[in-house]
């Protein structure tokens, strides 16, 4: 790859430009060429700036401690004091998910960067553009096993798109402009950059815009033009189609183009759970989630299409079921940024690559020539079995056998009053997937959860960072009790840093979806899932009283007739971080449900209901 003289500047995940390229930085220096004496720390801060960042998630420690000196005069960067590495992560993940900018977070060596080993992963399965700052030792003790020593470079690799070390001060503006293009550009994702101390404190030129040096990295974003006439071909001519939009449609803001796609398809079309809001819910043709816990007409719809036209998804077993069983009469269009995602899983008969906003674009044009080269398709069968399958099987939910609240209708309560212009968050499990189910997703970027890494402790920390991202917006996290107590420490970096985001706390008192597969599966055998044992009339911790501690407004509901009235009371807060204690059963469970390793065909609509449609068809 050629050199290019100017680094590319964050942009919305997924517009990457075709490299190399040369752009302007967000920031412009205010004369052509920057060049003058600085130190390796001054160059980070600095360099930060130029790329347009304005918040930094992070804490820090002896290894990064030179940094942090610039970094307390820069009046272009505000850094947020976290309590736990694990939330600077998450929190860069949340600002950069909720707006489409590269997220940034900062931590020292051994274990302050190992801290962010979590956060990272879960970045990459997902597919969010995160670049993370570290300190390690000084150049000439590395490999020493010298104090808060680690190769993070060498941990981070399996799940980052890149990891630089950096020993030479000169270095640093380049490495940094190349962290932020590649976390930025193709696929998005994670970049670490690792960098010594005595680099730090060395005096260093600072040259910028810096020459970026990047061989063999080249992203493609626009897509072959005989593959997209074959894929709008096989759409105008298919029976049973099916657009399987994933994650990638959220990334590369692919949400008005997709609209065109689905309005001028006539297609069915089944939203992932990394994809809900990048078609509305509202919209007709939108059968909801597949997979998992997705809705009937959803699964259906993949099991019986006679065409799938996959677009930024990534067929996993989430969605799929068994894998050798999945839609088997259908032809496959996969495509993706990435091309090792093409025929990973799912053998692609027309595979394209490319940024899928120029795909779904160059599709929608192709796909008006074929309606007028082979006609209008015939789809009124296929909507009539869908449409059966939908009214027969909605989603709901049954009442309560102790008492307690039904979670699922606080959490549709919550999207009903909040509306679909709020952020949400959840963390994973039972809540998770319930967000998922009852709420209505209008808006792309409006859902925020962590996916293919499932980490629980996400919700927190990202719902500030997507708070932080978007102030205007009502940001609320949806928790469990037991993902809550693993980063509930951030609520202390709301209280204090002025960050008012909402916290539904569905207080089912267990590890909920654990035992709902202990309840299916293992004969109810509750082996450790209860978070009160020995201690069932008495709730430890006490939720409302740990958010007061933290400088936080607690509010408990334990009672249906209550729920709209608490909802709108934490609403009208505005100034401080809430936290709503939501009691509720821990018997629900969540249905439609596909067991691990089974077929898709294989559906639970509830427990002892299996739906059947015309598989013969």
């Amino acid at each position: 790859m050629a050199k290019a003289p100017h680094p590319a500047p964050p942009r919305p995940a997924g517009q990457a430009p075709a490299a190399p390229v040369r752009m302007a930085p967000t920031a412009a220096p205010s004369v052509a060429q920057v060049s003058e004496p600085s130190t390796g720390a001054r160059n980070i801060v600095r360099a930060l700036e130029e790329v347009g960042v304005d918040t930094i998630f992070g804490m820090p420690g002896g290894a990064i401690l030179p940094t942090y000196d610039p970094l307390y005069d820069s009046t272009k960067v505000r850094h947020i004091l976290v309590r736990h590495e694990q939330g600077a992560g998450h929190a860069a993940t949340g600002y950069a998910a909720a707006t489409g900018k590269v997220g940034v977070c900062m931590a020292t060596s051994g274990p302050g960067a190992t801290n962010l080993i979590t956060a990272l992963a879960d970045a990459h399965m997902d597919s969010v553009p995160v670049v993370a700052i570290t300190g390690q030792v000084g150049a000439s003790m590395i490999g020493t096993d010298a104090f808060q020593e680690a190769d993070i470079v060498g941990a981070t690799m399996p799940v980052t798109k890149h990891s630089f070390l950096v020993t030479d001060a000169e270095e640093i503006p380049a490495r940094i402009a190349e962290a932020f293009y590649i976390a930025s550009t193709g696929r998005p994702g994670p970049v670490l950059v690792d960098i010594a101390k005595s680099a730090q404190q060395a005096g260093a030129t600072f040259n910028w815009p810096p020459q970026m040096d990047l061989p063999g990295y080249h992203p493609v974003t626009k897509p072959h033009a005989r593959q997209v006439r074959e894929a709008a071909r096989l759409l105008a001519t298919a029976r049973r189609p099916v657009l399987y939009v994933g994650g990638g449609a959220i990334r590369a803001n692919a949400a008005p183009e997709l609209r065109q796609l689905v309005d001028l398809s006539g297609a069915a079309v089944v939203t992932t759970l990394m994809a809900r809001g990048a078609v509305p819910d509202s919209h007709p043709q939108n059968l909801g989630m597949p997979g998992m816990h997705g809705t009937v007409a959803a699964v259906a719809a993949l099991q019986q299409a006679d065409l799938i036209v996959a677009l930024g998804a990534r067929f996993d077993d989430r969605v799929t079921g068994k894998l050798d069983s999945f839609a088997p009469k259908a032809t496959i269009v996969h495509a993706d940024i990435d091309p090792a995602e093409i025929s990973k899983n799912r053998y692609a008969d027309v595979p394209i690559v490319g940024d899928l906003r120029e795909v779904v674009a160059d599709l929608v044009v192709d796909l008006k020539a074929a309606h007028v080269q082979h006609g209008q398709p015939d789809l009124e069968a296929w909507w009539k079995q869908l449409d059966d399958l939908r009214s027969t099987y909605p989603l709901g939910w049954a009442p309560t056998e102790d008492g307690l609240m039904a979670p699922q209708h606080v959490i549709s309560r919550l999207g009903e009053i909040a509306g679909p212009d709020a952020v949400y968050v959840s963390g994973v499990g039972q809540h998770q997937m319930w967000a998922a189910q009852f709420i209505r997703y209008e808006n792309p970027r409006t859902w925020l959860n962590s996916g293919g890494l499932g980490t629980m402790g996400y919700a927190v920390p990202a719902a500030m960072g997507a708070k932080v991202g978007r102030p205007e917006a009502t940001v609320w996290a949806i928790d469990g009790d037991g993902c809550f107590q693993m980063t509930n420490q951030e609520l202390a970096t709301c209280a204090l840093e002025g960050i008012p985001i909402k916290v539904a706390l569905i207080n089912n008192s267990s590890l909920g979806m654990v035992r709902q597969w202990q309840t299916l599966f293992y004969e109810g055998r509750y082996s450790h899932t209860d978070l009160h044992t020995g201690h069932e009339t008495r709730h430890i911790p006490d939720f409302v009283k740990l958010a007061e501690a933290y400088g936080c407004v607690g509010i408990r509901c334990t009672s249906t007739a209550d729920v709209d009235a608490t909802i709108k009371r934490a609403m009208e807060i505005d100034d401080q971080p809430v936290v709503v204690d939501f009691v509720v059963s821990r018997d629900a469970m969540v249905w439609p449900m596909v067991a691990a390793g089974v077929s898709n065909d294989d559906i639970q609509y509830a427990r002892g209901i299996t739906p059947a449609w015309d598989r013969d068809e």
